[in-house]
């Protein structure tokens, strides 16, 4: 129960993450339901195909298709309420990730996979809805650019198996390693951390 919960609490992050891009684009109505969409659900399609299973779990799970359809509509309606559109953004996306880190590490663990195939799982889990919403969005995705955003995740997944070497509580490892992504995240951004550079800047 705790697990799903998780779930769907990443599903909603996602999708209004995906409404407030595609709104900022300004997408007709659905447009925006089909980058909240994938946004929501196309990391996890992706991890549940290289596991081989299918069909995928939103397929299976209606819960997830009303649950996207309800912070779709949720985000449209409540647009002027949800102030500073950019911070709003970043903090679902934000949030989105940690949840999704998680649940994808969750699902290998299940299968019995390695534990770095099980980080890399959660990673793509995390990443690719996100991918998928700003290619289709014309942006260059975050992943692929200098910030700290895959390697919060990563980071999210060392931290999760590190604590289960020490802690039995499962839920409890859960949560640490989320909010241990979330938080990355966000000092990322606000102390200006990123990866370093591979090109030189042009000089004026």
């Amino acid at each position: 129960m705790f697990f799903q919960v998780i779930d769907i609490l990443g599903t909603i992050a996602f999708a209004i993450s995906g409404v407030l891009v595609a709104m900022n684009k300004r997408m007709d109505p659905f447009g925006v339901l089909i980058i909240a969409f994938v946004t929501a659900v196309g990391g996890g399609t992706l991890r549940d195909t290289l596991i081989g299973q299918t069909p995928v779990s939103w397929m299976i799970n209606m819960t997830y298709v009303y649950v996207i359809l309800g912070a779709t509509l949720f985000a449209i309606l409540f647009k002027n309420y949800i102030n500073y559109l950019r911070t709003s953004l970043f903090l679902f996306d934000t949030i989105g990730i940690g949840l999704y880190t998680v649940v994808g590490i969750e699902k290998g663990l299940t299968i019995g996979l390695h534990p770095i195939i099980c980080i890399a799982l959660g990673t793509m889990t995390a990443c690719f809805g996100g991918v998928i919403r700003d290619i289709l969005c014309n942006e260059i995705p975050v992943i692929f650019r200098k910030e700290i955003y895959a390697t919060a995740c990563i980071l999210g997944g060392l931290t999760y198996f590190l604590l289960s070497e020490f802690l039995t509580d499962s839920n409890f490892v859960f949560v640490i390693a989320g909010v241990v992504v979330i938080v990355i995240r966000l000092l990322a951004v606000k102390l200006k951390i990123s990866l370093p550079s591979l090109y030189k800047e042009d000089k004026a």
